[in-house]
C-alpha cells in the first residue's frame, strides 16, 4: 500500500495550507455581526478534537458574551499593557503604545480556553516527567479552534497581555483551572495579508533554513535536496 494513497485531494490540501498560511492574530478588524451558534460549535468541536496527551483533554472553554465580563477584562487589559509599555524605551516604546493589542470590546465574543491540571489525576500516561504537557495539549486545541476559524472567515485575537491571577479571579476559575488562552472572536472586515507586527515594522519572520538543523544543534543538514527545497521557500 502506497502511503500517499492517504493524503486528502489536491484542493483539500491546499485548504489547509490555506488556513495556516493566511491564520492572522486580529486585532482590528472586526464587525459587529454575531457568530451564529452553529457555526461556534463547529469551532468548539474542533478544539476539542485537538490531540492530548494521555487523551487527557484539559480543556474547558468559557465563552462570554457579557459587556461587564468584558469590560473588567479590559480594564485588566489596560493596567498590565502600562507595566509591558515600560520595558520598552525611544522609538520602539513610542512605535508599542500605537500597536493595536486587543479587541476585548470590538469583537462580538470572547473566549476563554482553560487547562484543568488536576484532571486526569496525578499520574496521566506520558506525563509523568514533562508536567507542561497539559498546557501543550490545551495550545493544540487553541490551533486547531484558530485554523478552523480561519476557514469559517472569522478572526481570532490572542489577548496575552493580561494578569492570569486577575483573570482566573474575574472568570471564577478553581484554583486547578488555569486560564491559558484569552481570544477575542468575530468576523472580520479583512484578513491582513502578513502579520500585523510584520506589518507595523515590530519584526520580521525568521528565515525557515536558518532554524533547520540536522541531527544536533547548529549542525548542517545532510541532505543536499532538502537544503535546496528550505532555500526555495524564502
Amino acid at each position: 500500500m502506497n502511503g500517499a494513497d492517504n493524503r486528502f485531494s489536491d484542493i483539500e490540501r491546499s485548504g489547509v495550507y490555506r488556513a495556516i498560511r493566511e491564520r492572522r492574530d486580529v486585532r482590528s478588524q472586526f464587525l459587529p455581526d454575531p457568530i451564529p451558534p452553529e457555526v461556534l460549535v463547529r469551532l468548539l468541536q474542533a478544539a476539542h478534537h485537538a490531540p492530548s496527551v494521555g487523551f487527557m483533554q484539559p480543556w474547558d472553554f468559557i465563552v462570554i458574551d457579557s459587556l461587564d465580563v468584558r469590560q473588567a477584562v479590559k480594564q485588566i487589559f489596560e493596567q498590565t499593557n502600562q507595566k509591558a509599555a515600560e520595558n520598552y524605551s525611544g522609538d520602539q516604546a513610542v512605535l508599542y503604545r500605537r500597536l493595536k493589542l486587543e479587541g476585548i470590546l470590538e469583537s462580538p465574543l470572547n473566549l476563554c480556553i482553560t487547562c484543568d491540571r488536576a484532571r486526569g489525576g496525578p499520574h496521566v500516561l506520558g506525563r509523568d516527567t514533562i508536567l507542561e504537557t497539559d498546557l501543550f495539549s490545551v495550545c493544540l486545541a487553541v490551533q486547531n479552534l484558530w485554523l478552523a476559524a480561519r476557514a469559517e472567515g472569522i478572526g481570532v485575537g490572542w489577548v496575552s497581555i493580561l494578569d492570569q491571577g486577575q483573570l482566573a479571579e474575574t472568570l471564577k476559575l478553581p484554583a486547578a483551572v488555569y486560564p491559558v488562552a484569552y481570544l477575542c472572536l468575530g468576523y472580520v472586515s479583512a484578513f491582513l495579508s502578513r502579520p500585523e507586527l510584520e506589518v507595523k515594522g515590530w519584526c520580521a519572520r525568521l528565515p525557515l533554513h536558518e532554524l533547520v538543523h540536522g541531527n544536533a544543534w547548529e549542525q548542517p543538514l545532510e541532505h543536499d535536496s532538502l537544503r535546496a527545497a528550505l532555500q526555495s521557500t524564502e
